[in-house]
């Protein structure tokens, strides 16, 4: 039996470090993301390493809801093959946007860090139940700590501040995460959030020098903020891909869901506002209104 793993955004950064110790685990590796350069370049470094099973690269531009649906198709006829089996889904992808951006009708951030890795998920529900025991992993952030905790609609009121939005978005699908693993409890299906902690990547790369990103009650602390904030994501990405990884292979964390790997690689106490039912379920009816899974 061949166990696979998806990274989506696996093509640089954290997302290929993570992919990386994945296959070190033996598993075969699947990387997506939305450029075939960088992906054949992903597939020749983790190849380079001599793993049990080659990587492969598939593309999709994870922003759009549409793409995403084909991904999950064809990850999903992938493994109708006999011997192959879905043992881990890690949604790596993450987007911060400077200014107000709107992916067919709805806010970007949004989309990206929480809609997008919902319907993934759900999606491969199927696939990964069939496979199981299998790991579902999702990458969260120390950012849901300054999120606005209204879910009551997509965006909530007031001025756009992208730092807080994409805060928020990540609140969602930790709140998502901790739901789910409740709902596949005894399934076989572990769901399980990964902090990665502090990292430079390109996602952060230029964002943060624009204040604007926060509220004006944090604007004017900003700089400092921002200066402790960059101190703190000056490790490399191999060091923040550890918590996805151990989240995903560990053998001690076998049978176990509902868990945060924190930056330290091991269970901490998830931030309290994604543990209550009635935001989670407030995110439940806005992830089914936006991105639904039944089709037609």
């Amino acid at each position: 039996m061949t166990k696979t793993a998806v990274v989506t955004a696996g093509t640089g950064g954290i997302g290929l470090e993570t992919a990386l110790g994945l296959a070190a685990a033996g598993l075969a590796v699947t990387v997506v993301g939305r450029d075939a350069e960088r992906g054949a370049g992903a597939v020749e470094r983790i190849n380079a390493t001599g793993p049990t099973h080659p990587a492969r690269f598939l593309a999709a531009d994870l922003a759009s809801l549409d793409q995403v649906r084909a991904l999950a198709d064809r990850i999903a006829t992938d493994h109708t093959a006999p011997g192959r089996q879905l043992a881990v889904l890690v949604n790596n992808v993450g987007a911060m946007f400077a200014r107000r951006q709107e992916l067919d009708g709805v806010e970007a951030s949004f989309v990206v860090n929480h809609l997008s890795p919902y319907l993934l998920t759900e999606l491969l529900l199927p696939t990964l139940t069939a496979g199981a025991p299998s790991r579902i992993v999702n990458v969260t952030s120390a950012a849901v700590g300054v999120a606005k905790r209204a879910f009551e609609r997509v965006e909530p009121p007031g001025g756009y501040y992208g730092f807080h939005w994409y805060g928020r978005a990540k609140l969602a699908n930790l709140a998502h995460t901790l739901d789910l693993a409740a709902r596949l409890d005894g399934t076989g299906v572990s769901v399980l959030a990964a902090d990665p902690g502090g990292a430079a990547t390109a996602m952060t790369d230029g964002t943060l020098t624009d204040p604007r990103i926060v509220s004006p009650a944090l604007r004017l602390l900003w700089p400092l903020v921002r200066r402790r904030f960059e101190r703190s994501t000056s490790g490399p990405a191999s060091v923040a891909a550890r918590p996805s990884i151990v989240a995903a292979t560990d053998a001690a964390l076998e049978g176990r869901t509902g868990l945060v790997i924190g930056p330290d690689t091991h269970p901490v106490a998830p931030f309290r506002p994604a543990t209550d039912p009635r935001l989670a379920a407030a995110v439940r009816r806005l992830s089914e209104a936006h991105a639904p899974v039944a089709r037609g």
